[in-house]
């Protein structure tokens, strides 16, 4: 196998459900960081061979194999073939490692991986709504096999395993907007954001011919444990997650430049980190999100490494008991896990999470002078995505 390194990765800052970002549609969106990962690299676009791309969501707007369309809107090479993948929350994450394995295995020595998803324009669920006339995605007879649960549900009943009270899940939730604001703060995501060109609308909803700029990540509150401690549960009545302790509804995108080393140094580029090893574990669809778990302990099995060697971790947080679990389950030092607030306060933009982890975790290393960085998520169906990246 060829050793795939990381040269470039940027993301578009989080726009909030109906927010700076929701008059782009979700090609243009995408288009923008596909261009500025080919443009921030200095790579030639026609050395790219292959673009993969997250998406939750594909009807509508973002259906007709989103990422090639992204890539012509963007005009960049139409010999560069595209795909896009749904692996449910972990989309864009499972594209980055189903582009690194085109990498690593010398099907293609140069690849981008990225995703997008804009829930203000493209509503969570609306591939699989009735109202489209098109039947349910889960036939009857998977019920003799599994309960059906929603991942609300998964997440209240992974509290109930792991004893994750409503004081822990306010208290992560504060943690992350805390977390956050100081990056924001302190500028620590000025090397990975790309500011945002975005249409304003009339009142019919349709473009003004003005412009707005989306410069920063717009999920972020100002709170505290007492407000957090009034809101009201969001799965059941005595559950223990809120709107201040689950991910938000969002709108973003993200892309990652990936090659063999070989190709980095003859084309005269900078390897900012490899990939070390990647997976996509399934596990219990009822609990649906404790996959974090369990490709976490596939990575470290396979890599050798112990926690203890992972100086950045960025777990999505769909909903804070699966940190929480995940912490528990690994005895984690928490100062190391997500450092600069995760999707309870900037956002969880579905298909495109993944890739803005991976940035996310990039930028972090080099931020701090780290080495080893795990990337995780859990999708719903149950699974979890893992990635482990290693600064060179």
């Amino acid at each position: 196998m060829r050793e795939v390194v990381i040269v470039e990765a940027v993301r578009t800052p989080i726009g909030k459900r109906n927010g700076g970002l929701s008059s782009v549609h979700p090609a243009d969106l995408l288009a923008e960081v596909q261009r500025a990962v080919v443009t921030r690299s200095g790579i030639d676009a026609a050395e790219v061979e292959q673009v993969v791309g997250g998406c939750v969501s594909q009807v509508g707007e973002q259906s007709y194999n989103l990422t090639r369309t992204a890539w012509l809107t963007a005009g960049l090479p139409l010999e560069t073939a595209a795909t896009t993948v749904d692996t449910q929350c972990g989309s864009s994450q499972q594209a980055t490692n189903f582009a690194t394995s085109l990498v690593a295995s010398g099907v293609v020595d140069v690849a981008v991986a990225c995703g997008v998803e804009s829930m203000s324009r493209i509503p969570i669920g609306s591939n699989g709504n009735k109202k489209l006339g098109l039947g349910v995605a889960i036939p009857k007879t998977y019920f003799g096999q599994y309960e059906m649960t929603s991942q609300f549900e998964g997440a209240e009943r992974i509290a109930d395993k792991w004893g994750v009270t409503r004081e822990a899940t306010d208290a992560f939730g504060l943690r992350s907007q805390q977390l956050a604001a100081q990056a924001w703060a302190e500028g620590r995501f000025d090397t990975q954001v790309i500011p945002v060109d975005a249409p304003d609308l009339d009142d019919e909803g349709k473009p003004s011919g003005t412009h707005h700029t989306v410069t920063r990540d717009e999920g972020l509150r100002e709170t505290s444990l007492e407000k957090l401690a009034t809101l009201k549960p969001v799965a059941r009545e005595d559950g223990v997650h809120t709107a201040g302790s689950s991910s938000q509804i969002s709108d973003g995108a993200a892309a990652v430049l990936l090659m063999t080393r070989e190709k980095a140094d003859a084309l005269g580029l900078q390897p900012r980190a490899r990939v070390l090893d990647t997976c996509l574990v399934g596990v219990d669809p009822v609990l649906m999100l404790t996959g974090p778990i369990d490709a976490t302990r596939r990575l470290l099995a396979r890599t050798g490494l112990t926690l203890d060697d992972i100086d950045v971790t960025e777990i999505n947080e769909a909903f804070a008991s699966v940190v929480l679990a995940w912490a528990d389950e690994f005895d984690a030092d928490l100062d190391k896990v997500n450092p600069n607030g995760g999707a309870i306060a900037l956002g969880h933009p579905l298909g495109g999470t993944g890739a803005f982890l991976l940035t996310k975790a990039l930028h972090e290393l080099e931020r701090t002078d780290g080495t080893n960085a795990l990337v995780t998520m859990c999708c719903g169906g149950g699974l979890g995505t893992g990635t482990i990246i290693q600064r060179v």
